[in-house]
């Protein structure tokens, strides 16, 4: 099981609203801003009664090329965030289409999957294919 994952990103600002709006219909919210070496970072999470913050932050949004090189910006990965609903499926697609996202599938079942893949996927501000995901049945 993963825990957190980190990208960079080419506007802090943007990916802020851009994120904060995609994922609240998935349960996230914006729960850290900070500067750490002279980069900005953002973390979103959900409730979590199993971490003293009460929070789990598990996507990590940051400012600004790495110390160690490699490219300033997080782009061409594929990532996935687990929906409570479909209807909370539909409604990830519809806010980050409404913030910019680039539509890269829409809400709907893919059955070469599962008979239950619900998924949606959007192209974010960087270029990457973001996807939320239901796996229950309607």
């Amino acid at each position: 099981m993963l825990d957190h994952m980190t990208f960079r990103v080419s506007n802090i600002a943007r990916t802020q609203a851009f994120y904060t709006a995609a994922l609240a219909p998935l349960g996230y919210t914006l729960a850290y801003e900070g500067e750490y070496a002279g980069s900005r970072f953002i973390g979103f999470g959900t409730p979590d009664s199993h971490v003293p913050e009460g929070v789990k932050i598990d996507s990590w949004f940051m400012d600004g090329p790495s110390p160690y090189g490699g490219h300033p910006v997080t782009t061409g990965c594929h990532l996935c965030w687990s929906a409570p609903s479909r209807a909370a499926v539909d409604a990830f697609h519809q806010a980050a289409l409404a913030q910019g996202g680039k539509d890269n599938g829409t809400p709907g079942l893919r059955l070469h999957y599962h008979p239950h893949y619900y998924g949606a996927f959007v192209i974010d501000l960087d270029g990457n294919n973001i996807e939320a995901v239901c796996h229950l049945p309607a």
